[in-house]
């Protein structure tokens, strides 16, 4: 669909144009964003924080307002193109280039959707979920899943590479990653190389203390799987978790 797009001239010689420093403090866009956030903007005020600067002539504000009465607001905007916006007094190409990629950008996130999540909701659907990644490594990598209230991995990451000990593996770094998430609980991972899962006293020592921290922070482990070759042992079905 072509573009609508209608000729705004600026008057320049008939009146001084508004500066920046003129609009009261808490009217200005990078202050009303700090103070309120983007959803207290109006459409002027982030066009005007995009551009970042007007001319010498009109301020930023002025400009921005020009670009929305020569599209016609947002509906046209979105489909103008860079001989388009390089026409309007003003907008060279950088500032064209930086209105473009924030158009393109808004699209993309319209139309992005979350692929369907891995559900696990047992020993076996947490083995099966790593099994063919963590069965061939030939140095242990303990890994979190972080997981939502449907049980939903919603994040994966590998915490930790080298041989498992409790005071390396450390809650910080498992739970650092479950806040940042809003998780509402995890299941820990790590591979034995051998290719024999029967956890060892170390792996006991860190299932413990990481349940124990969980608790403290409202983050439950679910389980601690260890994998071996096409094999699996589940601290949780052990009474560990």
């Amino acid at each position: 669909m072509p573009t609508k797009v209608k000729q705004v001239t600026s008057n320049t010689t008939s009146r001084p144009s508004l500066t920046i420093k003129d609009v009261p403090i808490s009217e200005r866009p990078r202050e009303r964003i700090l103070q309120h956030g983007a959803t207290h903007c109006t459409n002027q005020d982030l066009i005007a924080l995009i551009l970042r600067s007007g001319t010498k002539t009109d301020s930023v504000l002025h400009l921005s307002q020009r670009i929305l009465q020569q599209f016609e607001g947002l509906q046209y905007l979105q489909h103008a193109t860079l001989e388009e916006l390089t026409s309007i007094n003003g907008i060279g190409e950088t500032k064209a280039i930086q209105l473009l990629a924030t158009c393109e950008l808004g699209k993309r996130i319209a139309t992005f959707r979350v692929q369907d999540r891995v559900v696990i909701r047992s020993p076996q659907d947490g083995a099966n979920y790593v099994m063919q990644e963590m069965k061939a490594l030939h140095q242990e990598h303990f890994v979190c899943a972080y997981l939502n209230t449907k049980n939903q991995v919603i994040h994966k990451q590998t915490v930790f590479i080298g041989s498992l000990n409790a005071s390396i593996v450390h809650p910080r770094e498992v739970y650092r990653e479950a806040l940042r998430r809003s998780s509402a609980s995890l299941i820990c991972f790590h591979n034995h190389p051998s290719g024999d899962p029967t956890p060892s006293r170390e792996d006991i020592e860190v299932t413990r203390r990481l349940v124990e921290c969980g608790k403290l922070l409202g983050v439950e482990v679910l389980d601690h799987i260890i994998i071996g070759d096409e094999r699996y042992v589940s601290l949780k079905e052990k009474g560990y978790c």
